[in-house]
């Protein structure tokens, strides 16, 4: 499930919760832009036991993004075999899914900021959506998140 939220200071957010766990999720929020060539916001990671954020991830305007990665999947929604992923060009965040039996998508968000510095972290966490409207609605959700417009 995905929704779109403000936060206590009312800026725009999502807020991607696992069906199987909802203790279990990803939220997208402090999304502001310096220019017209990137898009900058944060994402975090909950779970029981694990609070992880990862600040200042970019995306580009020139490169693939994650809601065309997310629309690929919401269109596959009878499923397919393997898994699939997507990275930010700086490999930030990366997004893995696989198809499960009863039209279910498990997303696995890993966080890796700062990949090449030693000492680095990595945190992940699953998500489990509908493969259809639950999908749809986080591409959705996620487009207008990046563009920085009101649904």
């Amino acid at each position: 499930m995905t929704s779109r939220d403000g936060g206590i200071d009312d800026k725009p957010g999502v807020t991607i919760r696992c069906q199987d766990n909802p203790s279990v999720r990803v939220e997208f929020c402090d999304r502001f832009s310096l220019d017209e060539d990137s898009v900058h916001y944060a994402v975090e990671l909950r779970a029981p036991g694990l609070t992880a954020r990862a600040d200042e991830v970019v995306a580009w305007i020139w490169d693939s993004d994650l809601a065309p990665f997310l629309e690929e999947l919401a269109e596959d929604y009878r499923g397919w075999d393997g898994e699939r992923s997507w990275q930010t060009n700086d490999g930030d965040i990366m997004v893995s899914a696989v198809f499960r039996a009863g039209g279910h998508v498990g997303l696995t968000w890993t966080l890796r900021p700062w990949p090449e510095a030693a000492g680095g972290w990595t945190a992940s966490v699953t998500t489990w959506l509908e493969a259809g409207e639950q999908m749809a609605s986080l591409t959705s959700d996620i487009r207008h998140f990046l563009a920085g417009e009101q649904p």
